[in-house]
C-alpha cells in the first residue's frame, strides 16, 4: 500500500509499508505538501535499503565519520573525506577507488597511492560493511618493486655513535642507538617523550604512529647509557632526544656520517639493521615482528629476506648429531666403500 499521512497535533506523521514492514514516523512538517514529500523521499528510501542492501543510502562522508568515532586513525583522512564528499557508499568500486588515487596525489609513486589511498579507504569501508553485515571490499593494491634497503650493522651504529660523542652530539648518538635497538621509526623515536621511559624495568613506550598502536620495546644495557648521557632535566613532557620533527635529524645525521666516514645510511636504515641483526642471529620471522612492531610477520620476511641468503648456514645442520671431539675420517669411510 503507498504510504498515508496523518495530522497529530502540529505536525504531519507518515505511514509506510515496504515488504511487509511497517514504519510510523513524524515528518516535523507542519505544511502538508512538505509532509507528502518527506514521506514519498521516506518511502523511496525503505525501497532502496529493501532491493540494494543496507548500504544502499550510506554516503562515504558518513562511512569515515563511523570509522574516526570508532577510535580508528585519522591519519591521511583529511584528502579522502574531501574528495568523497556525499558519494554513495553503493557506488564505490574497487577501480573507482585507485582512480582516486592518481585525482589525489597525481605526481605520487604507487606506494604513496597504496599507503595514503587505497589501505585508508579499504579499511574505512570494511568498517562500515561489518557493521552493516554487508560483504567486504576488496581493491588490488598498485604493484610496487621490492628494494633491498641497506640496513645499518652493529659496527656501523657504533662508529656512528663515537663520532657522534666526538661532535659532542649525546643525543644523536642515543637517538641512533634507540632505533638500533628497538626498530623504531625516525617519526616514532623523535616523538618520545622522558615519560614514556621506564628505566627501571628498561622499556620504552613506542607509540607507532603509522599503524595506530603503540608498542613497549625492551632498552639494552648500552641504550640505557646512552639515554642516561643525554644532558636533560628529564621534565616528563620534554622530547627526550630534543628534536621537533624527523626533518629537524637528518642534516646533523649527514654531517656525522660524513665526518666519520662511513656508509650514508638514513635513520631508517637502524629500523632495518634492527630486523636484519636479529634475523641473522636465530631469531625467528614472527618473534622479529612482534618485537619491532610490524603488524604482519610476512613483511619482515619478504623485506629482510636478503639477511639469511648465505647457504653456508647450513653447513650447521649435522652440527647437533656430530659426536664431540670426534676424530673418525669419514672421507676415509666413504673412499674404502667405493673401493669395495
Amino acid at each position: 500500500m503507498p504510504h498515508s499521512i496523518t495530522k497529530r497535533g502540529r505536525f504531519w506523521h507518515y505511514t509506510i509499508t515496504v515488504a511487509g514492514r511497517r514504519l510510523r514516523r513524524s515528518t516535523g512538517a507542519e505544511d502538508k505538501k512538505i509532509a507528502e514529500r518527506i514521506a514519498s523521499e521516506a518511502e523511496a528510501k525503505e525501497w532502496r535499503r529493501h532491493l540494494d542492501g543496507p548500504g544502499a543510502d550510506v554516503t562515504m562522508a558518513q562511512v569515515f565519520a563511523a570509522y574516526i568515532d570508532a577510535g580508528k586513525s585519522d591519519r591521511f583522512l583529511d584528502p579522502l573525506i574531501d574528495h568523497w564528499k556525499d558519494t554513495l557508499l553503493s557506488q564505490v568500486t574497487p577501480e573507482a577507488i585507485r582512480a582516486s588515487s592518481r585525482k589525489i596525489y597525481p605526481n605520487a609513486a604507487n606506494a604513496t597511492w597504496n599507503r595514503q589511498v587505497i589501505v585508508p579507504t579499504q579499511a574505512a569501508i570494511n568498517y562500515t560493511c561489518r557493521l552493516l553485515g554487508m560483504a567486504e571490499l576488496k581493491v588490488s593494491r598498485f604493484k610496487v618493486a621490492t628494494v633491498m634497503k641497506e640496513p645499518a650493522t652493529p659496527e656501523w651504529v657504533e662508529a656512528f655513535c663515537d663520532q657522534a660523542d666526538v661532535d659532542d652530539l649525546p643525543h644523536l648518538a642515543a637517538l641512533c642507538r634507540f632505533m638500533f635497538g628497538t626498530g623504531a621509526r625516525i617519526g616514532e623515536a623523535v616523538s618520545l617523550k622522558w615519560s614514556d621511559i621506564d628505566f627501571e624495568a628498561k622499556e620504552a613506550l613506542i607509540r607507532q604512529t603509522k599503524v595506530g598502536s603503540e608498542r613497549t620495546a625492551h632498552l639494552q644495557s648500552a641504550l640505557i647509557v646512552s639515554l642516561a648521557n643525554i644532558p636533560s632535566n628529564r621534565n616528563p613532557d620534554d622530547l627526550v632526544f630534543g628534536y621537533a620533527a624527523r626533518d629537524s635529524v637528518r642534516q646533523v645525521w649527514d654531517n656525522v656520517i660524513r665526518r666519520a666516514s662511513i656508509d650514508r645510511l638514513t635513520p631508517h636504515s637502524c629500523r632495518h639493521g634492527f630486523a636484519t641483526t636479529l634475523l641473522r642471529r636465530g631469531i625467528d620471522v614472527k618473534t622479529v615482528a612482534n618485537l619491532g612492531g610490524w603488524k604482519d610477520a610476512r613483511t619482515v620476511l619478504e623485506t629482510y629476506a636478503h639477511a639469511i641468503e648465505d647457504s653456508t648456514l647450513t653447513d650447521s645442520i649435522f652440527d647437533t648429531f656430530a659426536p664431540r671431539n670426534a676424530t673418525h675420517d669419514y672421507t676415509s669411510h666413504y673412499n674404502k666403500r667405493e673401493i669395495s
